[in-house]
Formats: C-alpha cells, structure tokens, sequence
C-alpha cells in the first residue's frame, strides 16, 4: 500500500490522543512511527527506529514503539528491556495477532488505538506514574514518520 495513502486513511488525531490518555496512567512511553520504506525485516527496521528516535534513553526503559511499513504491508513492536521483561512472549503475539486483524480489514486508526490502548494497560500495570512523573513527556506522542 502508498504510504501517503495510508496515512490519509488515519485519523492522527485520535491516535494521539489515545497515546496522550495511554501515558497519563504510566510513566511509561509509547510512540507510532510509519516508514515509506518497503522493508523486508520489519523487526530489525523497528528496532533500529527505535535508537534512532532514542527511546532507549528513558529513564525506566519502558517505551513502546508500533511500527508501520504499509508499502510492505508490515509492521512490528517493539518494547524497551523493562517492558519486555515484565510481559514476555505472550503478550506480545497476543497484541500483534489482534493488530493484524484490524489492519486486514483496514480498520488502521482502530489498529493503532488499541494497540496503544493495550500497550497503556500494559505500562500503567507494570510502571504506574507516580509523583514523580509530573515532567514533562520524555517522547513526542505525534505519529513519526519518514
């Protein structure tokens, strides 16, 4: 799929917002990102946007990122060590088989929200704000792209 099509097709608003609301409960971080590029390993492009936007810098290691390659028709997710020490595998394929679903039917801005939704739950549980989390977000909740 065009990538500028796929963009036109996402309510970014809606996206954010859910991201925003998601990081409210968490001192956690999620972020969306969508490559033009046509990605053959789009885990290892994932994890590679991930340095790249340093979300390997938070002070927990608790980031999330969801990544798009829609000319490829894939995506990954990618969490940070804290994350994915606390959550394994499971939930994981769980929340990937679920945005696989929804981005079949072309349903993208209900993929990314719930996506971002679940992700939220996940960080709220495992990394829940505190007083101290009053600062200001350590990472942009716009969608990236490039």
């Amino acid at each position: 799929m065009n990538t500028r099509h796929f963009l036109s097709q996402l309510d970014e608003e809606r996206i954010v917002k859910a991201i925003a609301r998601s990081e409210r409960r968490t001192s956690g971080e999620i972020r969306v990102f969508v490559s033009r590029r046509k990605t053959r390993q789009p885990l290892e492009d994932a994890k590679a946007r991930f340095l790249k936007l340093g979300m390997h810098r938070t002070s927990e290691r608790n980031a999330v990122l969801i990544y798009l390659a829609p000319r490829a028709q894939s995506f990954a997710i990618v969490g940070d060590t804290a994350v994915h020490a606390r959550c394994g595998d499971a939930f994981w394929q769980s929340l990937t088989a679920a945005m696989s679903e929804s981005l079949k039917r072309e349903h993208f801005t209900e993929a990314l929200v719930q996506a971002v939704e679940k992700c939220g739950e996940l960080l709220a549980e495992h990394f829940p704000r505190s007083r101290h989390d009053e600062g200001p977000n350590q990472l942009p909740d716009d969608i990236g792209k490039d």
